[in-house]
């Protein structure tokens, strides 16, 4: 096969894999489980193929190995896990979407990354911005996934979408949540804000779909996602502070970064009861309160260990069954990536967790601030797609507070490919994009 066709297959199938772990939701509500599992057999599969025959460059020095450390743990842990079967079937799930984020991380260079993202961030929206036009227009009434039936009342939560588009939101597109939406709709602000600054793009589309985006993300509603997007921004203002002054002259910059951490969380924990209100939350945000609390009391029973890896929980089995059910709706998650974590592999797990997290973030902070080394003299121009790994991380991170998406699906595959690509970069002359 040509090398050019090579990689437009290579690029087409990484689009439908970005596509499919960013609006999972999307293949369930449309085919059921059964049409979700044929479609993530495909991705799996299609993984493991692009991984053989592309034969990418690996090398061990240049593999994050908190995260071997991290997933040998997870699939260890059925060995002394309450829930044997489901950790089974977990630790299966983790390994397929971390098979599919290594084929996205080693196969695409990060020009290919930024294209791929792109465009499948941008089908994901427009049928986001088609579905919803389409309830509320022509069907005129909330719609309901396909292949699932329902008793009695059903709780706001499980509709597809509540057809609100024209009364300003919030809107739940084709991921069928908000917060997903939102999210997404967040990602592809950065990502498409990347490209017109780095001029991948041509700029009438870049700005119309860039303005679709921050449209969708406004539509959601989402408070989680809002609190997010202030961080990326804080992130990119502290990224631009940075680059403007000779790194031996960046304490100040630091000082600065560490006091505002400090005054925000103070400000948080004072001005508290006004911020639910000005977002929109209760007082407990949403019943988090107590879900942190009743995980928190199960991961003490078991500390060090945890009572094994799941990932997103599975409602048949104890300690999960009814352990977080409000207005009739079991959450599968902590609603909060660490504590998932500790819950499930200990402290041991949130070790290396946070290993994980803070050495990707380290490397994708130098990444975005300090000029790409092509000779002996620092004189390269930066590249504003270096920003890219630091922005996603800052919104996985202020995520990962309120929600457990980081532990799977596109939060996990993201993570991973962060994680790794910024890996490989160390070292590397050829600068970004």
């Amino acid at each position: 096969m040509p090398a050019v066709r090579s990689r437009f297959v290579v690029r087409t199938f990484a689009t439908f894999v970005l596509f499919t772990v960013l609006a999972g939701q999307f293949w369930r509500n449309l085919g059921g489980w059964w049409g979700f599992g044929a479609i993530a057999v495909i991705v799996v599969a299609g993984s493991v193929v692009g991984l053989i025959l592309e034969k990418p460059d690996w090398k061990w020095r240049r593999f994050p190995k908190s995260l071997i450390l991290f997933m040998l743990l997870a699939t260890l842990s059925i060995l002394w896990s309450f829930y044997q079967g489901a950790s089974l079937l977990g630790v299966a799930l983790q390994w397929s979407a971390t098979v599919a984020a290594l084929f996205v991380a080693l196969v695409l260079t990060w020009a290919e990354l930024l294209r791929t993202l792109g465009v499948a961030l941008r089908w994901i929206l427009a049928l986001s911005l088609a579905f919803e036009l389409f309830v509320s227009v022509v069907i005129q009434q909330p719609v309901l996934p396909f292949f699932v039936e329902y008793e009695g009342k059903i709780p706001l939560a499980f509709y597809w979408s509540r057809g609100l588009l024209l009364d300003g939101g919030p809107i739940e597109g084709i991921v069928a949540n908000r917060n997903l939406l939102g999210f997404v709709a967040l990602i592809a602000v950065i990502v498409f804000a990347v490209q017109l600054a780095a001029r991948t793009v041509k700029r009438g589309w870049g700005v119309v779909w860039l303005t679709l985006a921050v449209a969708m993300l406004l539509l959601t509603r989402s408070a989680t996602v809002t609190l997010a997007a202030v961080l990326v921004l804080v992130v990119l203002g502290f990224a631009l502070w940075a680059r403007s002054v000779h790194h031996q002259a960046r304490r100040p910059v630091y000082l600065v970064a560490a006091t505002s951490v400090v005054v925000g969380a103070g400000a948080v924990l004072t001005l508290f009861p006004l911020l639910t209100q000005l977002l929109g939350k209760s007082s407990d945000l949403t019943g988090r309160f107590d879900i942190w609390r009743s995980v928190t009391e199960l991961a003490t029973e078991r500390t060090g260990f945890g009572w094994g890896w799941v990932g997103y929980w599975v409602p048949w089995v104890e300690p999960f069954q009814g352990l977080a059910v409000r207005n009739g709706v079991a959450y599968l998650q902590a609603h909060n990536a660490w504590l998932d974590v500790w819950l499930q592999l200990g402290i041991v797990g949130l070790v290396l967790f946070a290993a994980l997290v803070s050495a990707t973030m380290w490397r994708a902070w130098f990444l975005a601030i300090d000029r790409p080394r092509l000779g002996v003299s620092n004189t390269a121009p930066f590249r504003a797609s270096a920003l890219l790994p630091v922005l996603i991380m800052a919104a996985l991170l202020a995520q990962s507070v309120a929600e457990s998406r980081l532990l799977i699906e596109y939060g996990w595959l993201l993570l991973i490919v962060m994680a790794v690509m910024t890996k490989r970069q160390q070292g590397t002359p050829a600068p970004m994009p």
